[in-house]
């Protein structure tokens, strides 16, 4: 490349990070790149998936892009179909279609020095690109339960991530393997067609009340007419949302009126004082992730559902064996055990030291402000480990990630430089920095045990801090923090 060609990226996923790093990119002047997406259609998790009930657990006019918000979301949450919709629309807006390379799976990146990558794809092509933004997302790849006899049951099985739509669960007996943000959504919808639902739940987690409600068509011709109205509508949600960083804060009053409040509503909603026993968390609020349902207790209530405090040990031809030692015969089985976050290994990436990024990620989580990796020039991701902001909506830190990515690429390209790389005594400076911070949240304290936490103390999910900090870490981001080839 030359120091006035135009720099060629490559967008590795076509979900909304994908959408927000195209939008930003052609904002600013970037025309020479590509979103690759291995599935069919734009949309990330909301094209791949379909489960029963599937929704999102953050108010809808704040699961929105800044700069495209939408006057006609149906309700105050909505469900899948509707969000896909939203991410199709804004695609086209945003003038990506043409950008968009669909069922094409990238499986290998490799730098060839001198700012190049090598991209190939699944289907044996080949590709060259100067910059990579891997926009992937975390809610991907499938984890499955380490239980026997998985593969010897007779009957149907699945992950949430894969719902066989085709089965009718008339009249038939299914468990529900898991407890948490699949499963909450899913139990309500399966019982009221299945014949018996057995939910299988280890430890029980912290659930509000979701509240929803539909709007009107007045309503959202008022969104229309009064974009105001709508900003208000956000600035009202985003003031709640920052109360959940504070419920997460060990120590601080609000845990404990979070805690209460959820304790408030099993008493109100779980009719059986022994369930209300067993649905009821020992840990702190946010030490798992926190859920929302108006229906999941309810459906618990059924005669036919029941939710049993116990893992799965083995499956069975006919039946699954629990840890508690009953044995219990079933027509289907639903795995809703979440997945594997921070799953790197999706594409073998080697970078200019020739080290695997996977391998790197799994010594150690890290990345600086959560979008650049040392040894990994031009690589950037929408949210890598603690790249994502708990007090502020999904969108809102991925703009910020993308924004500081491609101010970055401005400068780089500025600078008449071919590569940029992170400096690795920065990076080890930063996340040092962030150690510390993490027993401060009840999601990364030692006393915490999920999947947000690691053996060695760090918690590689989230960022430990508000958004107002996050912000100013990114305000400060610059050509300094990297070294230039």
């Amino acid at each position: 490349m030359s120091d006035s060609s135009p720099l060629r990226i490559a967008i590795i996923g076509a979900g909304p990070s994908g959408l927000a790093a195209g939008h930003e990119l052609l904002a600013k002047g970037f025309g020479e790149f590509t979103i690759f997406e291995k599935s069919s259609g734009v949309g990330g998790t909301w094209h791949n998936q379909s489960y029963p009930g599937l929704a999102c657990d953050v108010w809808a006019h704040s699961y929105t892009f800044s700069y495209a918000p939408n006057p006609d979301w149906s309700a105050s949450f909505v469900e899948q179909p509707e969000i896909q919709a939203y991410l199709e629309r804004c695609a086209t807006a945003f003038g990506l279609d043409s950008h968009i390379r669909l069922n094409t799976r990238i499986t290998r990146a490799v730098y060839q020095g001198g700012g190049v990558w090598r991209l190939e794809s699944a289907a044996g092509e080949s590709f060259e690109f100067d910059v990579i933004i891997n926009a992937m997302g975390n809610q991907h790849t499938a984890l499955y339960p380490e239980v026997k006899g998985m593969d010897s049951f007779a009957g149907q099985s699945w992950h949430s991530t894969d719902w066989n739509h085709d089965f009718d669960l008339s009249g038939k007996h299914i468990a529900i393997v898991g407890s948490a943000a699949s499963a909450v959504q899913i139990v309500p919808e399966v019982a009221k067609v299945a014949g018996r639902v057995t939910v299988l739940q280890r430890t029980p987690n912290w659930i509000m009340p979701r509240g929803r409600k539909f709007y009107s068509d007045r309503k959202r011709a008022w969104y229309r007419r009064v974009p105001p109205l709508m900003r208000l509508t956000q600035k009202i949600q985003r003031f709640m949302m920052g109360m959940v960083d504070q419920a997460a804060t060990i120590g601080h009053k609000r845990m404990e009126q979070f805690e209460d409040r959820a304790r408030k509503f099993i008493h109100q909603a779980v009719t059986d004082p022994e369930l209300r026993e067993i649905v009821t968390p020992r840990s702190h609020y946010a030490c798992k992730r926190g859920l929302v349902s108006d229906d999941f207790y309810p459906a618990l209530n059924e005669d036919h559902v029941e939710l049993i405090p116990s893992s799965l040990q083995e499956v069975r031809p006919h039946s699954i064996l629990l840890s508690n030692g009953r044995e219990i015969d079933v027509d289907v089985i639903a795995y809703c055990t979440g997945y594997r976050i921070l799953d790197f290994d999706r594409i073998d990436v080697v970078g200019a030291r020739g080290d695997s990024l996977e391998k790197v990620m799994r010594e150690g989580p890290e990345a600086h402000k959560g979008i650049a990796v040392p040894g990994f020039p031009n690589y950037f991701f929408a949210a890598g480990p603690n790249g994502l902001v708990l007090n502020v909506p999904y969108f809102v830190t991925i703009e910020q990630n993308i924004e500081t990515i491609v101010r970055l690429l401005e400068e780089m390209r500025t600078a008449g430089a071919r590569a940029m790389g992170v400096r690795e005594s920065l990076s080890r400076d930063y996340n040092d920095w962030l150690l510390p911070r993490f027993e401060h949240y009840s999601w990364g304290a030692s006393s915490c045990n999920s999947y947000y936490r690691f053996d060695n103390g760090r918690a590689p999910f989230l960022f430990p801090g508000d958004f107002k900090v996050y912000q100013k870490l990114h305000a400060e981001a610059g050509l300094h923090e990297y070294e230039l080839e």
